[in-house]
């Protein structure tokens, strides 16, 4: 009898997605919670396959980061320290992972990462579009031939303007 293949909730996985260093990452341990296999077990088989991890995949913590880290997700005992300085992986790193860890859990934390980490770029494509829609239509107005400038066109419409600041009104 086959299993059914456990669907991965990705809202929750945007949850533990970080921005360090300009860079939205996931630690080590919150992969290793999301693949079922414990933190040492995923860092094994990263260090056996370094060369598929270069720098813009995977990104060591150096231990100040750590140490913030640990003040911020508050997940360690007052006096308890990290081992091991953990790692963070960008959402190519994730991607190379899933070369790495084969099993069908994998296959399926993989997909609703990476549809994640693409739901946190949706709003920033959308600014990107309405900025440059944006400055389309201002260089339009500007090089509208024959056109007046604005504050000409509303003072002949019969709009009186305001005074510029520090002029003296004359009756």
């Amino acid at each position: 009898m086959r299993e059914m293949p456990v669907v991965y909730n990705s809202g929750s996985i945007e949850q533990v997605i970080l921005l360090l260093r300009g860079k939205k990452v996931i630690l080590d341990r919150d992969l290793a919670a999301l693949y079922g296999v414990p933190t040492k077990s995923l860092n094994r088989a990263v260090k056996r396959n370094l060369d598929r991890f270069p720098a813009d995949f995977m990104i060591q913590l150096s231990a100040e980061e750590a140490a913030s880290l640990r003040c911020q997700i508050g997940t360690l005992k007052r006096g308890q320290h990290f081992k091991y300085l953990p790692c963070a992986f960008t959402e190519q790193g994730v991607a190379m992972l899933s070369s790495v860890l084969r099993s069908p859990q994998a296959v399926q934390v993989n997909i609703a990462i990476m549809r994640a980490f693409v739901r946190l770029r949706e709003p920033l494509a959308l600014h990107r579009d309405l900025a440059h829609k944006l400055a389309e239509l201002e260089r339009r107005i500007e090089v509208t031939p024959g056109a007046a400038p604005c504050s000409a066109r509303r003072a002949g419409s019969g709009l009186s303007l305001p005074p510029a600041s520090g002029a003296a009104v004359s009756d």
